[in-house]
């Protein structure tokens, strides 16, 4: 995105988060937005914003113990900002998988990709995932290949996301 926010790209006259906010607040019952930059942008969108514990770059895991250290509900839903086509039933699909397969991490797949950051995670997983950051894990996949986790496949139009300003027209 030539480094831009991608929360802030437009998408059909709306930014990106703003179309991630349209998606999950139907679906979940707080909505909390990561950033690190922008903040004041972010906030004036009526939501927490929630920044990552630690600076400096540390992937999407960093982002993930950020929102679980700050999350008062049991699950916390995980997407990122520059997927507008996000299912009206993920958080649902993805919280039935996990309760009924008894996992602790569910994932979502298009049926031949995992995508690690569109994930439900049982809140109470912080302090392992603290642990595995703190030995220098960076990887979403190898994370829950050690915790376990099960995969949800959904129609892969739903999980696409873009990561090029060209991807969008």
């Amino acid at each position: 995105m030539g480094g831009k926010d991608k929360g802030w790209v437009s998408y059909q006259q709306q930014p990106l988060i703003q179309h991630i906010i349209n998606r999950l607040a139907p679906q979940v019952t707080d909505l909390a937005i990561n950033a690190n930059r922008n903040l004041d942008d972010y906030a004036a969108l009526g939501f927490p914003v929630v920044t990552d514990i630690k600076t400096g770059f540390h992937g999407p895991l960093m982002g993930m113990l950020s929102g679980l250290q700050a999350s008062t509900q049991e699950w916390t839903l995980f997407v990122p900002c520059d997927g507008p086509f996000l299912p009206e039933d993920l958080a649902l699909r993805l919280y039935l998988a996990a309760t009924e397969q008894n996992y602790d991490i569910a994932v979502a797949s298009d049926g031949d990709n995992l995508q690690p950051v569109v994930a439900l995670l049982r809140t109470s997983l912080a302090q392992q995932l603290e642990q595995a950051i703190a030995k220098g894990e960076l990887k979403p996949r190898r994370w829950y290949a050690e915790i376990g986790s099960c995969k949800v496949v959904f129609n892969s139009q739903s999980l696409r996301n873009f990561n090029k300003l060209d991807e969008m027209f």
